[in-house]
């Protein structure tokens, strides 16, 4: 099990090499920085040295970027939504270049991948919206390598984006060495987590923890939920070995320090998945 953890458990405070000193001392060698301007400023060249050079001289390692959903640090304004599907050119244009502007933090900062959505939420499907965004992934794809970073796809909840219409899109547009980062909270709203990771596969390259009750992406610590993780990290073991297995949950008010609640999910889930290894005799 590869152990990460993604900085959207402190999304409502600002990101700093004191933070990610304190997130590799609880256990998590790999980070995932959640790009959101009021949590990390990807244009503020302070906060961008600041983590460059705790990337520099750490043990951690950012392993990814959580690419922007909004231009807007408080993401209040629907005009400042950031997609790569869009329809209207000018907003497609403005997404880009706000997902250029957060990848350029690799050059200070590597990371190996950058997770971007397709589409938004509760988005409906629309084929022309396939042609939008393989325009978009085309110069972002490119603007990825020349900085060593990898654009991977996330499932969300939406008509464009389930598991099934990701491989569509792939199909689609010839993209079929594009890998997906799995989010097992929204693979749950949508038909199940083991139903995802059969459709996605091998596309499968990192994956997104959290968990639910079905109802709504409330991003609660595994396995307080009702995902049958025994099932489900068996099958994700399987079916991409090398993932990392990233928590993206938010904190509960139980008392017990943030960090330490996603260590103990990471200590829960690492249990869960040898018993249920040890019960299959692999």
């Amino acid at each position: 099990m590869h152990r990460a953890l993604s900085t959207y458990l402190f999304r409502h405070q600002l990101l700093g090499a004191r933070l990610l000193d304190e997130i590799v001392s609880a256990g998590f060698q790999q980070i995932e920085i959640y790009g959101d301007r009021g949590h990390f400023d990807y244009t503020n060249p302070s906060q961008l040295r600041e983590i460059g050079q705790w990337t520099a001289n750490s043990p951690g390692k950012l392993h990814s970027l959580h690419a922007p959903v909004s231009r807007d640090p408080r993401g209040a304004s629907p005009h400042s939504m950031v997609s790569i599907a869009f329809l209207d050119r000018q907003r497609r244009q403005d997404s880009m270049d706000e997902i250029k502007r957060a990848l350029e933090t690799a050059e200070l900062a590597p990371f190996r991948y950058l997770i971007v959505h397709l589409g938004v939420e509760g988005e409906e499907f629309d084929l022309r919206k396939f042609d939008a965004a393989l325009t978009s992934l085309e110069h972002l794809c490119l603007f990825a390598r020349q900085r060593g970073v990898e654009i991977l796809l996330e499932n969300i909840t939406n008509e464009i984006s389930t598991p099934r219409r990701l491989i569509q899109f792939f199909a689609h547009t010839h993209l079929r060495n594009m890998k997906v980062c799995l989010d097992t909270g929204h693979a749950h709203l949508d038909g199940g987590v083991t139903e995802a990771i059969e459709v996605l596969g091998g596309n499968i390259a990192c994956a997104h923890l959290s968990d639910n009750n079905g109802m709504m992406d409330d991003h609660q610590f595994p396995p307080l939920g009702v995902i049958s993780w025994n099932v489900v990290l068996r099958a994700l073991a399987q079916a991409a070995p090398d993932a990392a297995w990233t928590i993206e949950s938010r904190s509960v008010d139980s008392g017990v320090a943030p960090l330490d609640q996603a260590r103990d999910a990471c200590d829960q889930l690492q249990r869960i998945f040898e018993e249920s290894r040890d019960e299959s005799g692999q």
